[in-house]
């Protein structure tokens, strides 16, 4: 599946005011735009498509190592999981759904207007929190927010999207078993997991809004699934 169309572009409501000050503390020179997304009926809070790609001034670089705001960006793999939950709601309907590492908080987004029973989004970045407020507020839909999860938390399936680029963050699939009976793994960094109770469902291809200079390598998004779950839809 292709995500080439033109997303459509707007000026962002007062909820985002907090959002924007959470944007200025790392990027100064940056704006939130609200954007549709291709294929997809979420929108979303992002850093303007225009801001430059070019060597960013040293203060800034430093708040940028220290703090980026990833949040600010929909990567292509939450793009993708997204996409697939608005094919297959049958996936979230009427579950409790948690999104583990939830950056701008799409995916939880995407179950919510699926109609999963509750949405939880769990992030320990500040300014993935407040994105996630703020985007399900401007799609309408309830999503509860935390910095972790507590130990007594359950879910029916876990939702994981762009977690994986560290290798070293591949411990939680083992954490998250003990909370949810489903688990669902979207990533373009990895190409497998290296647990067999993982199985490859999809492929799909999505890059990161706005594109801010991604490589082609990473388009393809491939989706895992551990525990039962049926068959992607069309």
């Amino acid at each position: 599946m292709k995500t080439d169309s033109i997303p459509l572009v707007e000026t962002p409501p007062d909820a985002f005011a907090d959002l924007t000050r959470a944007l200025h503390a790392t990027l100064p020179m940056a704006r939130i735009e609200v954007r549709s997304l291709p294929n997809c009926a979420v929108r979303l809070g992002l850093i303007n498509a225009d801001f430059p790609t070019g060597p960013l001034p040293p203060d800034v670089m430093h708040a940028v190592i220290a703090q980026p705001a990833y949040w600010a960006l929909c990567w292509g793999s939450g793009l993708a999981l997204a996409q697939l939950i608005e094919r297959n709601p049958h996936w979230v309907r009427g579950r409790r759904v948690l999104d583990f590492g939830s950056g701008s908080g799409i995916a939880g987004i995407a179950a919510a207007l699926a109609g999963a029973a509750s949405v939880t989004a769990c992030d320990n970045d500040a300014g993935a929190r407040c994105a996630t407020r703020a985007n399900a507020e401007l799609n309408g839909v309830t999503v509860e927010v935390c910095a972790d999860l507590i130990p007594t938390a359950a879910f029916d399936v876990v939702l994981l999207a762009d977690v994986l680029y560290d290798r070293e963050n591949l411990p939680l699939l083992d954490r998250l078993q003990a909370v949810a009976p489903t688990i669902v793994v979207a990533d373009s960094r990895i190409a497998a997991i290296p647990n067999p109770a993982y199985r490859a469902i999809a492929e799909v291809e999505a890059r990161t809004l706005p594109n801010l200079g991604e490589f082609d390598e990473f388009k393809t998004v491939r989706v895992f699934v551990y525990g039962s779950f049926d068959s992607v839809g069309t």
